[in-house]
């Protein structure tokens, strides 16, 4: 991934709020109506947990009763935060260190976002990452490796798809981008 990434340009601005006192009956419908696979637990404005689905998981497998159990039963927490300025990379490796798939973005203890694992795979596929990336292995040399023994014609009038970096003859444009087969089937 590329560390010169931040947080800040990738993460998810938009979250949903509960409070600690709310049902997680009700908190897993705000999810459901919302769209989203958690929500940020806060105390006034001060984020003390997150409700994901896989909390509310482990909770139906226990037997509890989802309409009698608050969210702060059901968080997780502590909340873990990362800042806005730190790269993807860092916040990712807290992550998967932490064995989260989300983390909140926040700036004293204002919070700004949540970057989710979705959007740290976003960031490491983005087509700019995948250029830098490309021009990182170039440099470090090895093109002669790469040129082929007849002198580089065989990757002329290649170019690479934007989606899974892979070089071919066949790309097309699928909503702005440039996609080889394989990607366009998804």
């Amino acid at each position: 991934m590329d560390a010169e990434v931040i947080v800040r340009d990738v993460m998810t601005r938009e979250y949903v709020g509960v409070s600690e006192s709310d049902s997680v009956l009700g908190a897993v419908r705000l999810m459901h109506d919302e769209g989203v696979g958690s929500v940020v637990v806060l105390r006034g404005h001060e984020p003390v947990g997150i409700m994901t689905e896989s909390d509310v998981i482990a909770l139906v497998a226990n037997e509890d009763d989802p309409m009698e159990t608050t969210v702060s039963e059901a968080m997780s927490k502590p909340v873990l935060s990362v800042q806005p300025d730190r790269s993807v990379a860092d916040a990712a490796g807290m992550m998967a260190q932490q064995g989260i798939r989300r983390i909140i973005v926040t700036v004293d203890d204002e919070l700004l976002g949540v970057l989710t694992e979705r959007d740290v795979i976003s960031a490491s596929t983005s087509p700019s990452s995948i250029s830098r990336t490309q021009e990182r292995e170039i440099d470090q040399g090895d093109l002669g490796n790469r040129m082929g023994t007849n002198g580089g014609t065989e990757y002329e009038g290649q170019s690479i798809c934007e989606v899974c970096g892979a070089l071919t003859h066949d790309l097309t444009n699928v909503n702005g981008q440039l996609v080889c087969a394989d990607c366009r089937e998804f």
